[in-house]
């Protein structure tokens, strides 16, 4: 799979995905407000270190300047 992620928007994913995680773990513990952080919080993070954004194949974007 190609990279469509570039280092900026990786460093961002990985720092937004960390505090919704820290937000949804440790923060917030009333209603479902907390499930929702921590899901955000994982797929940001995964799309982060992976370099790899589902949600930008079908809208042809590509962050990524290595190609």
């Amino acid at each position: 799979m190609k990279c469509n992620v570039g280092s900026a928007d990786r460093i961002v994913r990985v720092i937004l995905g960390l505090v919704l995680l820290a937000l949804g773990l440790f923060v917030l513990r009333w209603g479902g407000w907390n499930w929702v952080l921590i899901v955000v919080g994982v797929v940001s993070l995964v799309t982060g270190l992976a370099g790899r954004c589902p949600g930008y194949v079908p809208l042809k974007i590509n962050t990524c300047k290595t190609d």
